[in-house]
């Protein structure tokens, strides 16, 4: 095969310079038949096998490989033989060449037998449909590197897009996704599609039917939009909210964020979906917040009260006043505590009522490790004023004086030297008891003040709390101008003899 300046060559010594082809190929030591097909055109030719390439290795092994191909055509997308995989089994069997001729051949085999797929370019009324899936990222959490769920849901008209963290993609996470999601967007989408995900989707039957949680209808219901679940395996019948999600992992977590909480974490990606609304989408003639502001008259309006977006549960408090949610054990008061208990688990937060009371006894941050225990030691402080001599002892109250201010330790040693019946770790005890009605900071402040005035007990430091909580006011002086007779009230000199005088009777 010649190349085209070559190819150039002969052409212009025949056309330009009227040389014969037997010439032209005695000069350029070519062929007369090279000569004739460059004559053809300037394009130049192209190369073409006349017989397929010899294969001595892999040759005797290509029907087996094309079978196994075939098998994983029918096997689970997820887990269908990889080139890697189809290498083992050849070399299993005998084979004894390169993975990469192996390799090599699976992929031209799978891109000859791969079917063209086209889509239709769909169009959306403002209003009408938004897209929810969820994502995965990486971000630097409290200074650990740490893989959080991401929920995305999309407008499928205005391409306005609402990305929230969570730790897990639990049904509670879900449906608090939504209600973020609808509150920034400032109304609720005629209709929303979704993956045939377990926590919406509790069988699919045939066709298009879905046998739905019911937890799902009651917060379907609540909002009032309509839902839509693809095929199953067709994830690009929600392509805008697929690459949604690639694109708040690219745009707003790269370089990864970095977060103190999940709080913190999605302040930040509110606020970069808040600077994406001004991004202008390829071929729109607007940007994404001007789209939006026409769309959103179009949202069904939010209804009076958020949904509860929490798991409830009916649970049995155990022998040390805890419930046991997921492995992890979460306090309850021991002054209140009953048997039954209901808890109402949230995203982040959990909540423990004493049957049908509407404040709860308790609240726990949410713990998404496992075997843990989550004490508040105020929990146990009526209990431990029974039983002062566990102090020592008890977890809850350890944990705690791990972090507690030194002065705590000063004040209980000193009680102790001075009760050392027992009676100081009750008094320390009874200290304690007032973070149940005052902040932490200012009972710490009180008992460095106990200290230092030399009453350090109960009823000293109560009354250095007093003080904290009413200071005492200086008066105003009285302006006495117009009262000259009363400016030396106060001020004259006293005399005894006069109490001497009252004494006696004068």
């Amino acid at each position: 095969m010649i190349k085209v300046d070559e190819q150039e060559k002969i052409r212009r010594a025949y056309y330009v310079e009227g040389k014969s082809q037997r010439q032209i190929a005695r000069e350029l030591h070519r062929s007369r038949h090279t000569i004739k097909k460059a004559l053809k055109g300037a394009e130049p030719g192209k190369y073409s096998l006349k017989e397929p390439r010899s294969a001595p290795v892999l040759g005797s092994y290509k029907a087996q490989i094309e079978a196994l191909l075939s098998e994983s055509d029918g096997l689970p997308r997820k887990q269908r033989y990889t080139g890697h995989r189809i290498y083992e089994l050849v070399w299993a069997e005998g084979y004894r060449g390169s993975e990469a001729s192996v390799r090599g051949y699976v992929s031209r085999q799978r891109q000859a037998n791969r079917q063209l797929a086209l889509f239709l370019p769909l169009e959306f009324e403002p209003g009408e449909d938004a897209q929810v899936d969820w994502g995965e990222a990486e971000v630097i959490l409290n200074g650990q590197q740490v893989t959080v769920q991401l929920f995305v849901l999309r407008l499928c008209y205005s391409r306005r897009i609402f990305v929230m963290a969570f730790p897990t993609q639990k049904q509670e996470c879900f449906f608090a996704g939504h209600v973020a999601a609808f509150e920034q967007l400032g109304g609720i989408p005629g209709r929303l599609t979704y993956d045939n995900l377990k926590v919406a989707v509790q069988r699919v039957l045939v066709g298009r039917g879905r046998q739905q949680q019911a937890r799902f209808i009651v917060f379907r219901s609540h909002y009032l939009f309509e839902s839509h679940f693809c095929t199953p395996g067709q994830g690009h019948e929600k392509g805008g909210v697929e690459h949604g999600v690639g694109y708040a992992r690219r745009n707003f977590m790269t370089p990864l964020l970095r977060a103190d909480s999940y709080d913190d974490l999605n302040e930040q990606l509110r606020q970069a979906c808040l600077r994406d609304d001004q991004r202008r989408v390829a071929r729109q003639p607007q940007t994404i917040c001007e789209t939006w502001l026409k769309e959103q008259p179009y949202l069904r309006p939010l209804p009076e009260q958020a949904y509860d977006c929490c798991q409830e549960l009916q649970l049995l408090l155990n022998p040390y006043s805890q419930v046991v949610i997921e492995t992890n054990r979460y306090s309850v008061p021991t002054d209140r505590a009953t048997a039954k208990l209901r808890v109402k688990v949230y995203p982040f937060r959990v909540e423990i009522y004493r049957a049908e009371e509407p404040e709860p006894l308790a609240v726990h941050p949410r713990c998404y490790e496992r075997e843990q225990d989550l004490f508040d030691p105020l929990h146990y402080l009526p209990l431990l004023a029974q039983r002062p001599g566990a102090l020592a002892y008890a977890k809850p109250i350890r944990q705690w004086r791990a972090a507690w201010p030194p002065a705590y330790e000063r004040l209980l040693a000193q009680l102790q030297a001075h009760h050392p019946d027992g009676q100081g770790v009750r008094e320390f005890i009874r200290i304690l008891q007032l973070h149940q009605r005052h902040p932490a900071d200012l009972i710490g402040q009180a008992i460095s003040l106990a200290l230092g005035y030399g009453c350090a007990h109960a009823d000293g430091v109560e009354l250095c709390l007093r003080q904290l909580l009413q200071p005492e006011t200086v008066p105003p002086a009285l302006d006495l101008t117009h009262q000259p007779r009363l400016v030396k009230v106060g001020t004259q000199p006293l005399s005894l003899a006069r109490y001497d005088q009252l004494l006696s009777g004068g």
